[in-house]
């Protein structure tokens, strides 16, 4: 579908101005606000014809016009700008990444916070654990008479801990036997490899111990397997309720927020460094009146997660996609750094 220029021109008037206003837009508004010499009668028939094309919809009997999903789509495909950071924007980005020593988890489940606290939508954040990240430890302290806590560190700098009940009373000398042996079969394989199979092949080797030790080793699994799926951190879930175009759906959309699977299937669904969907064009029918927006994060060369905001179909792309993106590379390079410390 062809647009001339000034279709093109009262086209982002109205979503930029609809964007700001949350109100319908009128051809007397457009008027004012518009730098293009032709009348208020010329607006309305041009306003008419994008109606027609379906790039606007008229919500009730006003004269005024809203942009349509396929609206917002010409908009954010080719007639955005997007508007920079200003240094003080970089400066407030810089100053929440401003710690020494991060831990890694903590650093993600920050950085969601702080964004849905900047755009006032609902944030996600999540990793993505490279096939190459191996297991660094594994440690087995004891806890109590009967009781141990196992720690598990991965080459990428993740730890993850559990406690663990036994059927054996603790010593040092069992202790020091199953650290070295855990180790001795696990310490740099893959935690991607460490399936179910793999574990029980293990306790096979050590015969008449297998039973006895069988705990430890299903907790041990159980944490290579939590470091192998990642991380995954939502935030701002409630501020979608303050959103009028959301009372209808709030239930299910906070449920949705709730949801891992839902989640990861609707920000993990292209590879692009940053991707957009909009409206209908979400797969889930709770979210066809939201727009997520989304930009992935490398340590290094590696593709290492994503960070996406989901908010109302109306929100300020041109403001939130540079921040995003100045966002995640902040963050990218502060876990590389990080990791890059403790290697």
């Amino acid at each position: 579908m062809k647009l001339d220029l000034r279709k093109l021109k009262i086209l982002t008037a109205i979503v930029e101005t609809y964007i700001d206003t949350g109100e319908p837009v009128s051809s007397k508004m457009l008027a004012q606000k518009l730098d293009i010499n032709v009348s208020p009668a010329t607006i309305r028939n041009d306003m008419a014809a994008l109606f027609d094309m379906g790039f606007l919809e008229q919500p009730h009997t006003s004269a005024g016009r809203v942009p349509s999903h396929l609206g917002y789509r010409i908009y954010v495909d080719q007639l955005m700008h997007c508007k920079p950071l200003s240094d003080e924007e970089r400066g407030e980005i810089d100053a929440l990444f401003n710690v020494h020593n991060p831990d890694p988890d903590r650093l993600l489940e920050d950085a969601a916070q702080a964004l849905a606290d900047y755009t006032n939508c609902a944030t996600v954040s999540t990793t993505i654990t490279p096939k190459t990240v191996r297991v660094k430890h594994i440690e087995i302290v004891p806890a109590g008479v009967r009781t141990v806590v196992i720690l598990v560190i991965a080459s990428n700098g993740v730890i993850r801990d559990k406690v663990c009940r036994v059927d054996f009373g603790i010593t040092a000398e069992l202790l020091e036997f199953i650290n070295k042996f855990i180790n001795g079969r696990l310490v740099d394989k893959s935690v991607n490899d460490i399936s179910q199979w793999y574990i029980n092949s293990v306790a096979v080797t050590l015969g008449e111990y297998s039973r006895l030790f069988t705990p430890i080793l299903a907790t041990v699994y159980e944490l290579c397997k939590e470091i192998d799926e990642g991380q995954f951190y939502t935030s701002g879930g409630t501020n979608l309720l303050g959103y009028k175009e959301f009372s209808d759906v709030a239930h299910d959309l906070l449920l949705t927020m709730q949801n891992r699977d839902h989640l990861l299937g609707v920000i993990g669904s292209k590879d692009d460094a940053v991707f957009i969907t909009i409206g209908k064009e979400n797969s889930r029918s709770e979210l066809a009146d939201t727009s997520v927006v989304v930009t992935r994060y490398s340590i290094g060369k590696q593709n290492a997660g994503a960070i996406g905001v989901i908010g109302p179909v109306r929100m300020d792309y041109a403001k939130i996609i540079p921040h995003l993106e100045y966002f995640s590379q902040t963050l990218g390079k502060l876990l590389a750094e990080t990791f890059e410390q403790d290697a």
